[in-house]
């Protein structure tokens, strides 16, 4: 574990009493911030505190966050307090993971990189972060660690909404019921239930308590009463604003003294930003990454938009830090040798430029307007984001025939095909212009059943098309039918592309997933591929240690050879 500078029981010269020598930085800065009876030794990062049981309490509450090297150890255990209750066992580097083998509660079974998966979340004594690439299996690892780890009922699992049935689907699944006296019930699962209002009641008692993060505020009051021991956090990059209600729900559930469990999952973590990963890492493992501030200092640079950049020499030591102490990241290809690959390609497709600029035009001139009667930084600042929207529609149309001729080419040579938007208006054209071959859908709006239905629909074989929403339909689904996945539009976040991607290239996949960026020729498209890049760029730099090429060119053109030589052969 990182030493961040050292403790020594000194006589102290100037009062001529035994006192307590700390030197480091960080270790330093907070004692100047919580002890004020302390003052500056004779180094540069040196504070002396006077020997009183309140302040070895206050040093010891430094170390739990910022470990020193203890030079007197015997005297410092004979100054700490006995505990009242055991201590928490506290997260250690983990050198090597073994196969652990889940308590008989789970009645699944594991892959061999599911039970160190386990086992990484006994070694961190439940306070983690599994950041495995989608598709792995990151909710049965945790079930697993649930039904074998003592006393982590009753449990909160805290999910994008789409997802709340599944998780307790998986649950029914995966976990027998335990007694009151600790008998376990073969064919009866854990109780549970979906909390799916927002005004406060009493939510009764069951093992599993599973809400979305929109009504976490709403329902704290609740929650707080229900004695939780664990939390865990589906798609935690939902976490990654510090600013939002939700965080602040999460930041006071997990500090309450019932909490001995707290588990964040999510391929993605980062979604735009290096500094993204904090506030998550605050809430699995407080003060590891010292506060905010602190963290910035030393690990980003701000840019010209304000934003927190984790600098490029940090972002391999920012790395080291999470693996050694709080993260599991594992990719399918270090250990799903059966998947096939994944291959991207960047296609430039035509668009209707005098459509896109004659609109583009229009949407500047109502923006000029807006600006000139705003009356608020914030009123411009909302004129520009709207925009902004209207200029991605308008791109989105404008290429939108060369989209349809694109999606309608593969259909041709009868493969299973995803495609993705990011409009309504434009999911609404791609599923009239394609309605020959009976689309099923995924958009934002639809019931739980309407969803699971289309899915079931397409995953069937009953259709060979799937037309989903890039925000509706790239988190919570198993689309592995399918090998094609196009992108009819683009995201500004590199994550959402990877979490929809993902849907086919995961478990039970048994083919190359071939993914097609369609990108307009001069239009903002253009634009939002370099900023992709550049994204992709920290965000691989930090999460793994390679950065991956955005594109393979020779493989996928390949494929787009193939399948123009099997149109013209169909059509000649």
């Amino acid at each position: 574990m990182t030493s961040f500078g050292t403790l020594e029981y000194v006589l102290d010269k100037f009062s001529g009493t035994w006192s307590w020598k700390v030197t480091g930085e960080r270790a330093v800065a907070m004692v100047s911030r919580i002890i004020p009876q302390a003052w500056y030794g004779d180094g540069e990062f040196e504070a002396i505190v006077p020997d009183d049981p309140k302040n070895v309490l206050q040093i010891k509450w430094i170390m739990d966050r910022y470990p020193l090297e203890i030079l007197s150890k015997t005297t410092w255990q004979k100054k700490l307090p006995m505990p009242t209750k055991p201590e928490p066992k506290k997260p250690k580097r983990i050198e090597k993971l073994q196969l652990a083998n889940p308590g008989k509660q789970f009645k699944g079974n594991l892959l061999n990189f599911q039970r160190e998966g386990l086992d990484f979340l006994i070694k961190s004594s439940g306070n983690a972060l599994i950041a495995d690439e989608m598709g792995l299996g990151k909710t049965v690892e945790t079930l697993s660690y649930i039904g074998t780890e003592q006393g982590t009922y009753p449990a909160l699992i805290v999910a994008p909404l789409v997802t709340l049935n599944n998780w307790q689907r998986e649950i029914e699944k995966f976990l027998k019921l335990k007694s009151r006296n600790g008998r376990l019930i073969d064919d009866k699962p854990p109780t549970s239930t979906i909390i799916r209002v927002g005004k406060s009641e009493d939510l009764g008692k069951y093992d599993f308590y599973i809400i979305n993060y929109e009504l976490l505020f709403k329902r704290y009051k609740d929650l707080a009463k229900l004695n939780l021991r664990t939390i865990v956090c589906d798609e935690v990059q939902n976490l990654r604003s510090k600013t939002t209600q939700k965080y602040h729900a999460i930041k006071k559930l997990s500090a309450l003294e019932s909490i001995k469990y707290r588990i964040g999952l999510s391929g993605t973590p980062i979604y735009n930003r290096g500094s993204e990963i904090w506030p998550i890492v605050d809430i699995l493992r407080p003060g590891l990454l010292g506060s905010f501030k602190e963290f910035c200092e030393y690990f980003c640079y701000i840019n010209e938009k304000g934003k927190a950049i984790v600098l490029e020499n940090k972002r391999e030591s920012l790395r080291n830090m999470l693996q050694k102490h709080v993260m599991l990241r594992r990719k399918k290809t270090d250990v799903l040798q059966e998947l096939k690959e994944k291959i991207r390609h960047k296609e430039i497709i035509d668009a209707d430029i005098n459509y896109y600029n004659k609109e583009l035009e229009k949407i500047w001139k109502k923006l000029e307007d807006d600006r000139k009667a705003a009356q608020t930084a914030f009123d411009a600042s909302t004129a520009y984001q709207r925009a902004i929207q209207s200029e991605r529609q308008v791109a989105g149309v404008a290429k939108l025939p060369h989209v349809i001729n694109f999606v309608k080419n593969i259909m041709e040579i009868e493969e299973s095909v995803v495609v993705f938007c990011h409009h309504k208006a434009i999911h609404s054209l791609l599923h009239q212009s394609l309605a020959e071959f009976k689309p099923a859908s995924i958009i934002g709006g639809q019931s739980d059943k309407e969803r699971q239905n289309s899915i079931d629909t397409f995953q069937n074989g009953e259709t060979k098309l799937m037309i989903a929403g890039l925000r509706a339909g790239n988190v919570g689904i198993n689309l592995t039918r399918a090998k094609y996945v196009i992108f009819a539009e683009l995201d500004w976040s590199p994550a959402i592309h990877l979490q929809a991607e993902d849907r086919l290239h995961r478990i039970g996949q048994k083919s190359t997933v071939f993914a097609y960026y369609l990108m307009g020729n001069g239009t903002l498209d253009e634009h939002v591929a370099r900023v992709l890049v550049d994204k992709s760029y920290e965000i691989d730099a930090i999460m793994d240690n390679k950065v991956e090429s955005f594109e393979n060119k020779e493989k996928a053109e390949l494929i787009l050879a193939q399948i123009h030589d099997k149109i013209r052969s169909i059509t000649s």
